[in-house]
């Protein structure tokens, strides 16, 4: 609301970012090592640059961690089809076999939280936790950490911070100056496991300003967003709107997965079943659909069978679908993403994930195009 002064009263917020940024990141990235230029490609555009045959040099091989690009990126037809190329190597560094590893030359196990030490910063309250190993990691499995110690190995890099253990690198990240951070340890974490951030227990961080901002003031009109060609002041723009017929489409989170975590696991399988769709009443009856039949939901990126589900929670206009992993109505492999396009969206560089318009048709009679 604003009303910074007041507990409850400013802006809600992860606290994720606001930990990260109280750590010794530079030490941990080293920005002085990247002294040259390097190319960097969007990976919301994967699948458009996997394909591009104008793209120089082409992307001949690809190394895949923490990620799983053909269900969670935009076009999901497009990153397949470019994933699937035969002169595309591919290497996945993972803990499961998502759908992604399966078009993988290379699949190298990686070990789960059981199995490595980490520091977790918090997305949700102000302490900072130590992850120890409960066992040792299983068969070949590595950590992330291992597995680029390897490759900088194998690569021949001499630099010594390219070598650092867990340890070093945990020891580093808390080598930080920021003063709610002082007194945590890399040695106290270990004996207590958890630590809360050094401030009042009633604290107001912006009760008398200090933003990070040229004014130290909340700005509503921000130069700074003006000098990067955007309007620097809030304003309602153009809503977008399909062609006559068509559906504004809504991915939401699933209760049994997060993101595409789980959905390799059967009982969760189970519990949230097949693809569904979710239409108002109006848009149903003037479609001539009914609850619980099979539609075709179809967009000019791809198409996808789900369940239809008619409720009054949306409103006429707008359809919702879940995001994840979960297998289309006609037993296909395929995701809400096979209808999202990777336009880009106009600051930040992400995807324009709700500017998707659908058709819904009954599966009976469409034709597939």
């Amino acid at each position: 609301a604003g009303a910074w002064r007041h507990r409850g009263g400013g802006l809600a917020r992860s606290t994720g970012a606001f930990q990260y940024s109280m750590l010794n990141m530079d030490g941990l990235l080293l920005p002085s090592l990247n002294q040259r230029s390097v190319r960097v490609l969007n990976m919301r555009d994967l699948g458009r640059d996997l394909c591009s045959d104008s793209l120089a040099p082409r992307i001949r091989s690809l190394l895949i961690y923490n990620s799983n690009p053909a269900v969670s990126l935009p076009n999901q037809q497009l990153v397949r089809a470019g994933l699937q190329r035969d002169d595309l190597f591919t290497v996945v560094h993972d803990l499961f076999l998502t759908d992604t590893a399966k078009y993988a030359d290379l699949v190298l196990p990686a070990t789960s939280q059981l199995e490595h030490l980490d520091l977790v910063p918090a997305w949700g309250h102000h302490y900072v936790s130590l992850n120890q190993p409960a066992i040792e990691p299983v068969g070949e499995s590595v950590a992330n950490t291992e597995f680029f110690r390897r490759l900088a190995r194998a690569l021949g890099r001499d630099e010594a911070c390219l070598y650092d253990s867990d340890e070093q690198l945990l020891r580093t990240a808390l080598q930080t100056e920021h003063p709610m951070m002082q007194g945590i340890t890399f040695e106290r974490l270990s004996e207590c496991g958890w630590l809360h951030l050094n401030h009042a227990e009633d604290w107001r961080p912006f009760a008398e300003g200090g933003f990070p901002t040229a004014s130290g003031r909340a700005e509503l009109w921000s130069a700074r967003l003006e000098a990067q060609g955007l309007d620097p002041l809030p304003g309602a723009g153009e809503i977008r709107r399909g062609e006559a017929g068509m559906l504004q489409l809504i991915s939401g989170k699933t209760l049994h997965y997060l993101n595409t975590g789980y959905s390799h696991q059967e009982p969760h399988r189970r519990r949230e079943g097949i693809l569904q769709i979710e239409m108002h009443t109006l848009d149903a009856e003037s479609r001539g659909l009914r609850d619980g039949e099979t539609v075709l939901v179809r967009s000019s990126q791809g198409e996808v069978h789900a369940i239809c589900c008619i409720s009054e929670r949306v409103q006429s206009g707008v359809v919702w679908m879940p995001f994840g992993g979960l297998q289309d109505a006609g037993g296909m492999s395929r995701h809400v993403n096979s209808l999202t396009p990777e336009e880009p969206t106009d600051w930040g560089g992400g995807s324009g994930f709700y500017d998707t318009f659908v058709e819904v048709v009954r599966a009976s009679d469409s034709v597939s195009h």
